[in-house]
């Protein structure tokens, strides 16, 4: 498994330095990802505390675009699917981007990248409507 740097986006400015991946690891099949969060992030339909998880592309043949989580025993926490994110130009390292939280709130995962892929997964968030 090669290491990465985990470089990060933050969409809103009132997110800068809240979050922060602090190691980044990765293998290129099924894009395994070891990601270390100093404070609490947001996925869809749960919360991860500050940790280290492990974020990969479920062996689905069907559809590359379902995206476990797992915690740092092997436990499957979510699953998760997301539609293909496009950037222009592939970097070198693991990329995360997040989107705008409501004050107090978790900062929610908004895209992932994998080292060298133009493509990544996007998070999907929807409104419960009361």
């Amino acid at each position: 498994m090669k290491l990465a740097r985990c470089v990060l986006v933050i969409a809103a400015m009132a997110c800068t330095g809240v979050v922060v991946p602090r190691t980044a690891a990765a293998d290129d099949w099924n894009r395994e990802t070891i990601l270390t969060f100093n404070h609490d992030v947001a996925i869809p339909g749960t919360v991860l505390p500050a940790g280290t998880y492990v974020f990969r592309l479920a062996d689905v043949t069907a559809n590359r675009h379902v995206v476990q989580v797992f915690d740092h025993s092997g436990r499957i926490l979510a699953t998760v699917l997301t539609i293909p994110a496009i950037r222009a130009t592939p970097a070198d390292d693991i990329s995360i981007t997040f989107d705008e939280r409501p004050a107090g709130a978790p900062v929610p995962i908004k895209q992932w990248f994998y080292p060298g892929d133009g493509t990544g997964e996007e998070f999907l968030y929807f409104q419960h409507s009361s």
